[in-house]
């Protein structure tokens, strides 16, 4: 395959990496199988989940971070959960952010050995920011600030939110950087398809949990539920006694899943018009809409499917000869 790879992506290429919380792992598998081709990435451009695994990448630390997603278990997840009175976000993310510290060399973006940028939202206007300079821990932070869920970031005056607000698959971004050639991938494709197939698994409270064939899925599943659940009983605020009596084992869950459902549904409607307007040379289309948003201990599905996808596109051009 290697052989008759440059004329597929001439020039230069570019690597979009889409939004997709805990699908999001699938972006390893991508990276691994266009390295297998042969393909060298000159520019990476990443949006919420996209920006972290980007941001590894481009700090040449791919290798250890599948590694270290690989172990993650339903524990840790719930580990990395920092609950906040309900203010500006649920999360705080400062566990989170102390994740990154572990996984990204502390660094300016400007010296990464790949051009990288982080696309983020301006809450006062809307706007795209996209982060090319400045420290690469804070730019990730701020692309994955999820609306509702995670606390926003303060960057430069400005109130930085996810960036797949604004441009959930930033193939425009990675354009911009000098890219001849883009291959993008979007990980939400089929997701609110999934939520809204008969097939899904919604129970009577409306909560969509993961097919019931897969035990040992749908019994990690309800783990992290029991543990968010736990951590959202801690939060100590006086105004929140009479909820906290009327909550269900599955009134948390609700909760995330209405907001990230929402974001789904507004971010794929955003990424196909996109995509239409300003095409890819190749799209990555994982399926894995049936991943739930915090659902991290399935990184090696994720990868798989990430892996498998692009190898076979990959293939398909090959014997086309195009």
């Amino acid at each position: 395959m290697k052989s008759n790879i440059s004329s597929i992506f001439p020039g230069k290429t570019g690597l979009a990496l889409g939004s997709g919380s805990a699908r999001g792992w699938a972006h390893i598998g991508v990276i691994r199988a266009l390295a297998e081709a042969g393909i060298h990435v000159d520019f990476i451009a990443g949006t919420s989940i996209g920006a972290l695994v980007g941001a590894i990448f481009a700090s040449d630390e791919i290798n250890s971070l599948e590694e270290t997603v690989l172990r993650i278990d339903w524990m840790q997840i719930v580990s990395f959960i920092d609950m906040v009175l309900p203010k500006s976000g649920l999360i705080d993310g400062k566990k989170i952010t102390s994740f990154f510290r572990s996984e990204i060399k502390e660094t300016n973006i400007e010296d990464l050995p790949i051009p990288f940028c982080a696309i983020s939202t301006d809450l006062s206007t809307g706007k795209e920011i996209i982060i090319r300079e400045g420290n690469i821990i804070e730019a990730v932070r701020a692309s994955i600030s999820i609306p509702g869920i995670f606390t926003p970031v303060k960057k430069n005056n400005l109130i930085l939110l996810d960036g797949g607000l604004v441009n959930p698959v930033p193939v425009s971004a990675v354009r911009e950087m000098g890219a001849d050639s883009i291959i993008a991938v979007d990980l939400s494709h089929d997701i609110v398809a999934k939520k809204t197939s008969g097939n899904s698994g919604i129970t009577d409270s409306g909560t969509t949990k993961p097919d019931r064939k897969n035990n040992k899925a749908f019994i990690q599943w309800n783990k992290i539920l029991d543990g968010l659940n736990n951590k959202f009983r801690s939060v100590d605020f006086p105004a929140l006694t009479q909820v906290k009596q009327w909550m269900s084992k599955d009134m948390l869950p609700n909760i995330f899943e209405i907001l990230v459902t929402s974001i789904n549904i507004m971010e794929s409607q955003i990424t196909a018009t996109q995509l239409k307007t300003d095409p890819p040379d190749l799209l990555i289309r994982p399926r894995l809409g049936h991943i739930k948003f915090l659902e991290f201990n399935r990184a090696q599905e994720a990868i798989s499917e990430g892996y498998r996808e692009t190898k076979y596109l990959l293939e398909s051009l090959l014997q086309k000869g195009v």
